[in-house]
């Protein structure tokens, strides 16, 4: 059926209803039509393979049939009720057998509004104030997660840069910001500093991976100064291995948020603790003056719980992730491949299962050294992987259980292609 809407008339109407013509998270220049399996097409017909997925949460890929069965038996039973339910607690008996820090879980709608309520948390347990994060880290948009994540200026550290207009100046004097992957700055600023509360850090932030030691010189310096360590594990967790990072590095924080995958492609996140630290959230325990309130319309649906269930479900089975190694593994081998022999300087930078590639010959330790040398390079280098069908954001790739043998072969001959552009 030929489409009645163009997709350049949708982008037309978009710029007319939506600030900056979208809705704030990517390319508006693209309007989604559908999704299935590995694919999406745009609303011309155009096909993509998509490692997008959505920024992460289609670890399946799209319309996987088990969840699609599992949320059509859900819906005529009820989409949301603001109250306890049945797969809710499911999901959460789930995720406290997979995720070693967790004892309890709350839920929430959004992995942001899981960064702050873990953040608030921290500094209702310690009775501190100060939150210490790290230059380049993604936490969400509350008004301290929006310090230094892209500075647009270089700042001595610890001090922070706000991201966005609209946060007061006040947020600035209880955030600390400490380059990643560098412990001697971290046990400096702990040293100096005896108020803060919590360190918040992506375990794999953004793309970069810890050095070898780092998470566990964390760990080590939170507990010699009463400090809570936070996993920000919207992305990682379910991802980087079933327990996620906390499992894949082995080191074990004393909060940790979730989300993403646990919704299987619906609004859900969650943060999780021991029951002495998540005992705030029950003021019958700590009284009036050490509650957090904590409420959410949607936090814990029935349909977003079921559709997280049986994503777990499926996850949990055997070779799951090494099958999704596998595909991140060719798809790192074919880029890195393609830009040797084309004698392109480059780093494939991060995990099998979330990566990209940075053009450039920095070791990419931190923020301001994960950097292009080029940046027209690698916007040449993403253009064309998308006129060829690759759908991915210009700096990060999301490998699914989805992509096929075939993916992989188009993905090739795509790469191949975008490599001779740069070069």
């Amino acid at each position: 059926m030929q489409k009645l809407t163009t997709q350049a008339e949708w982008i037309t109407r978009a710029r007319a209803v939506l600030p900056a013509g979208g809705f704030g998270n990517f390319d508006p220049g693209i309007v989604i039509a559908r999704g299935d399996g590995s694919r999406v097409w745009d609303e011309d017909g155009n096909e993509y393979i998509d490692y997008l997925i959505g920024s992460g949460p289609m670890l399946l890929g799209h319309g996987h049939p088990e969840v699609m069965e599992a949320v059509l038996e859900q819906l005529p039973e009820g989409m949301t009720f603001f109250a306890n339910n049945a797969k809710g607690i499911e999901l959460a008996e789930t995720i406290i057998d997979a995720v070693p820090c967790c004892k309890q879980v709350r839920f929430v709608a959004t992995g942001g509004e899981a960064d702050m309520y873990a953040i608030r948390l921290a500094r209702a347990y310690t009775g501190r104030s100060k939150v210490l994060k790290f230059e380049g880290g993604y936490h969400g948009m509350s008004a301290e997660a929006q310090m230094s994540l892209a500075p647009s200026k270089r700042v001595n550290f610890p001090q922070p840069v706000p991201d966005s207009a609209g946060i007061p100046d006040a947020v600035a004097q209880e955030v600390l910001v400490a380059p990643y992957n560098d412990l001697e700055a971290v046990a400096a600023l702990l040293s100096e500093h005896k108020d803060i509360a919590a360190i918040i850090a992506e375990p794999l932030q953004r793309i970069i991976p810890p050095e070898p030691g780092y998470l566990q010189g964390l760990r080590a310096l939170c507990d010699k100064h009463g400090v809570l360590l936070i996993f920000d594990e919207i992305v990682t967790g379910f991802r980087l291995a079933y327990g996620g990072a906390q499992e894949r590095y082995g080191v074990t924080p004393d909060i940790c948020t979730l989300g993403k995958v646990i919704g299987g492609g619906f609004p859900l996140a969650a943060l999780g603790a021991s029951g002495e630290i998540m005992k705030h959230f029950d003021k019958s325990i700590v009284g009036d003056d050490r509650w957090l309130m904590q409420l959410g319309t949607l936090s814990g649906n029935p349909v977003a719980a079921a559709a997280g269930l049986k994503t777990l479900e499926i996850l949990k089975r055997p070779g799951q992730y090494d099958r999704l190694r596998e595909v991140g593994t060719a798809l790192q081998d074919m880029q890195s491949q393609a830009l040797t022999q084309a004698d392109i300087p480059h780093r494939i930078v991060g995990d099998a299962t979330l990566f990209d590639v940075y053009f450039t010959t920095s070791p990419c330790r931190d923020y301001r050294e994960a950097r292009h040398d080029d940046a027209a390079r690698n916007k040449t280098y993403n253009d064309s992987l998308r006129a060829s069908g690759i759908f991915k954001s210009p700096g990060k790739l999301y490998p699914s259980l989805a992509i096929s043998r075939d993916d992989l072969d188009q993905t090739r001959q795509a790469v191949e292609q975008a490599v001779a552009k740069i070069r």
